[in-house]
């Protein structure tokens, strides 16, 4: 990446590389969403596949994902692939069935290992997923069993693909925490492609560490972050300044790490003024951004 610039009158070059989110973007067919998000000088797009946006199911799915790969090459846009879609797998239930389920678990490990070949397609970052809620008969050991069982197929699915995944701490879900991701690495035998999602909003909703902290202690597995302001105990993602987080020492940590994927925004309820938010959006980062704390700092 590009040194920052310290010469009078030009700005510095950001230190970090800012994508948006798909699912911000629900009232927008893909190939408009992603000329706003480029329009607006994002770097990347964390693309959730749904039935709106390359629908992993529906016919001629590698030469749509062909064309998708022209047009991010073309409008200069990274790609992470999220498979966070509400309703894609069950119409009735939100984001089931999950890798717990003791019906219908296949249709996860489908989808997942459909949005593994879409992510080699597309040269992504990283693919996207987390663990599912646990039913409230089932028990915490058959779970946990569960899903590493059904990680572990995710994992030789993406082994054979050349692509890494990014695993989601989330609350609510069977797996919470960075640590808990730890956990659930060392049961798989720490491979190579299972990396770490970090959502920022998640580590002040719950983590016992300060959000910075939580960065540093990713350490090396992070291969995806997810960024939106959150309050404590309560799990709503919020634009920036509406929350608790003091984002320049999270952005500071993330540089100091040296992580260099995308920071995408992760603002799923707010499609109603999708262009508008992520204009904002990236202003705000912008603004904490380290470089331009470093070109303050040497003023």
């Amino acid at each position: 990446m590009t040194a920052p610039r310290h010469g009078h009158g030009t700005p510095a070059e950001p230190a970090l590389r800012y994508g948006f989110g798909t699912n911000g973007f629900a009232n927008h067919r893909l190939e408009d969403a992603l000329t706003v998000i480029a329009g607006l000088g994002y770097d990347g797009v964390a693309l959730t596949l749904d039935h709106h946006h390359l629908d992993p199911f529906a016919p001629g799915l590698a030469a749509r994902t062909a064309a998708l790969a022209r047009r991010l090459d073309r409008l200069g846009l990274g790609v992470v692939i999220e498979t966070g879609a509400r309703y894609l797998l069950d119409p009735w239930h939100k984001h089931e069935p999950t890798l717990l389920a003791a019906d219908g678990r296949e249709r996860r490990l489908d989808f997942l290992r459909r949005a593994v070949a879409v992510g080699a397609d597309l040269g992504a970052q990283a693919v996207s997923f987390w663990a599912g809620v646990r039913p409230a008969r089932l028990d915490p050991r058959t779970a946990w069993d569960r899903l590493v069982a059904g990680c572990a197929e995710v994992v030789e699915a993406a082994e054979k693909a050349g692509v890494v995944l990014g695993f989601e701490p989330e609350p609510g879900m069977l797996v919470e925490t960075v640590d808990e991701y730890s956990g659930l690495a060392a049961a798989l035998g720490d491979p190579a492609p299972f990396g770490l999602t970090l959502d920022i909003g998640h580590c002040r909703c719950l983590e016992p560490y300060p959000v910075p902290e939580c960065v540093r202690r990713a350490g090396r597995r992070l291969v995806n972050v997810q960024i939106d302001d959150m309050r404590r105990g309560t799990h709503e993602h919020l634009e920036f300044g509406s929350g608790e987080i003091d984002f320049p020492p999270v952005l500071r940590a993330l540089d100091e790490a040296g992580y260099r994927g995308l920071v995408a925004v992760e603002l799923p309820r707010h499609s109603h003024d999708a262009p508008g938010v992520a204009r904002r959006s990236l202003d705000f980062l912008r603004s904490c951004d380290p470089a331009v704390h470093r070109e303050e700092e040497m003023a």
